[in-house]
């Protein structure tokens, strides 16, 4: 039945394709301990992992690929036996499971663009992990359901663990295997859904750019009039999801997207926010998409009332919310049309800085662009991750290095290539800290400045404004935009003390250049871009 039998698995019980997910509800909050929450969003815990577990993500070293990978602590080698004695052990736990809840299977579609969009098969055995893919992945039609052939299977057994894990070559008892060749995934040991969707964009990192098609992390929208579309790059934490769900332009995607000759294209058919901390008035889209159909995870909640409180962060900063795209009233799927767009006349780099070094907004010569895209700049804050004291710089190449199988030059040279091709302007964006950096007591940069700061540059009004340059990186800087206080333009003006700034700009202009020796190749073209002290 619809190929299992070729994977071994013989006795899978009740094989529940593609579900409604009225009917998954009904599961989830009878067998996996869900609740009923917001205006109908189900909340679920993810069980020990709240995020995901990059250590314990392995890609199978076989011929066929081993020599286009980017080999190293993002991408880890295990061997094909091992691979197969999990596979083995995966496999029996599906014929042999005690609690004999069957099989939830989703088929569905990665990629908007049908000329480089991907079939997906995922297997799991929780209802929620299905309601999961049905909102993450683009959902087909009866009629495709008919001929739907998978190009990329995984397997999902979170409650199979390898207690062989150190003679296996492992990290811990939890394992996420790729195994690119035969196209198909495991997971053992984790329960968090966000395994699967970035599993699944690994692949197209992999497979994309050998067609010559840019993959990208990143959330794009567009004009109400369908023209001057946008990308927003950036880690977790520094606003993409947020600024991209924008009430007046369409929403394309909050997350990851592909650039073709032909033009933009969401991978997904659904948002994956966070949501600690999140707020009704600033961030109204995101806050309404939470209904029906929503899935809310690691959320605290009153266990009387179930109402949630967001601003709880105690059993993780990253609490999230996966909905469907038809959820956002102002994007481009839920008003009939394809996610998908020309070419970008906008590209935005999102960065939480916590030492305010950066300022609010720059603009960027291709070359900078590059030297950005490929540092991937961001910081984490006290009290965002366990163990972080103070800020810590985070240096995540093209915006997404766990999730790109590639050298990252490879996606960083076909950016170039757009760039120069279709000549989008690009930007860097401050949405961390003025005045300070987090641990001194600083302010955040606001929302509503950002936002801004985010209209000035899409309605072109920064493109009119005199700049001068800045004096660590050398960027172009305006020295005033409507409606920003241009008193936060300038970093260091906002220091109390400024041999403070000095200081500290000092400091990370030293963990860029040490960021940038990892890639020599890229060294003599573009680190004349990076830090000028």
């Amino acid at each position: 039945m619809y190929g299992l039998e070729d994977m071994g698995i013989t006795n899978p019980g009740e094989v529940r394709r593609n579900w409604p997910v009225a009917r998954l509800v009904e599961h989830e909050l009878r067998l996996d301990g869900g609740r009923m929450g917001p205006r109908g969003a189900v909340m679920v815990d993810t069980g020990i992992y709240t995020g995901r577990s990059p250590n314990d993500r392995f890609i199978v070293d076989e011929p066929t690929t081993t020599d286009k990978l980017w080999w190293g602590p993002v991408n880890r080698k295990v061997s094909e036996k091992v691979f197969d004695h999990l596979l083995e052990a995966v496999v029996d736990y599906y014929n042999h499971d005690p609690k004999g809840r069957g099989i939830y299977l989703f088929d569905g579609r990665c990629g908007a663009d049908p000329r480089h969009s991907i079939n997906v098969r995922i297997l799991a055995k929780k209802a929620w992990q299905a309601h999961f893919c049905q909102n993450m992945f683009i959902r087909p039609t009866a009629e495709e359901l008919q001929t739907h052939t998978p190009d990329f299977t995984i397997i999902n057994a979170s409650d199979v663990i390898d207690e062989d894990w150190k003679e296996h070559g492992l990290n811990s008892s939890t394992f996420i295997i790729f195994h690119l060749a035969r196209r198909l995934a495991i997971i053992g040991g984790s329960e968090y859904g966000g395994e699967m969707k970035k599993g699944i964009f690994s692949v197209m990192n992999y497979q994309l750019p050998l067609k010559g098609v840019l993959s990208m992390h990143c959330a794009a929208n567009t004009a109400a009039d369908g023209k001057n579309p946008a990308l927003f790059f950036g880690l977790s934490g520094t606003g993409k999801t947020t600024l991209s769900t924008d009430p007046r332009r369409p929403l394309i995607g909050d997350d990851e997207h592909g650039w073709s000759e032909h033009g933009i294209f969401n991978f997904e058919g659904g948002c994956y926010a966070k949501v600690i901390n999140l707020d009704q008035e600033a961030e109204p889209d995101i806050y309404n998409a939470i209904r029906f159909g929503a899935l809310l995870e690691n959320v605290v909640y009153d266990p009387e009332t179930l109402e949630v409180d967001y601003t709880d962060g105690s059993k993780t900063e990253n609490t999230r919310v996966s909905y469907p795209l038809s959820h956002i009233e102002n994007s481009l799927y839920a008003t009939g049309g394809a996610s998908s767009a020309g070419h970008p006349d906008t590209i935005i780099f999102l960065s939480a800085d916590a030492y305010g070094v950066l300022p609010p907004v720059s603009k960027l010569t291709t070359v900078q662009a590059m030297y950005h895209f490929i540092s991937g700049y961001t910081a984490k804050v006290a009290g965002t991750e366990r163990g972080i004291t103070e800020p810590q710089a985070v240096f995540s190449p093209c915006f997404g290095g766990p999730f790109m199988p590639l050298p990252p030059l490879t996606y960083a040279n076909l950016l170039k290539e757009r760039l120069e091709r279709h000549g989008s302007k690009v930007y860097l964006v401050n949405t961390g800290w003025s005045g300070g950096s987090a641990a001194s007591g600083a302010q955040r940069i606001s929302i509503q400045a950002t936002r801004e700061i985010i209209t000035s540059i899409l309605t072109g009004d920064i493109e009119k404004a005199e700049c001068s340059e800045d004096p660590v990186f050398g960027t172009l800087v305006p020295r005033s935009l409507p409606g920003v206080d241009s008193a936060i333009l300038r970093p260091r003006g906002t220091w109390a003390e400024g041999q403070a700034y000095d200081d500290t700009a000092a400091m990370l202009a030293g963990k860029f250049r040490d960021n940038f020796s990892k890639y020599p190749a890229a060294g003599e073209e573009l680190a004349p871009a990076g830090p000028r002290i």
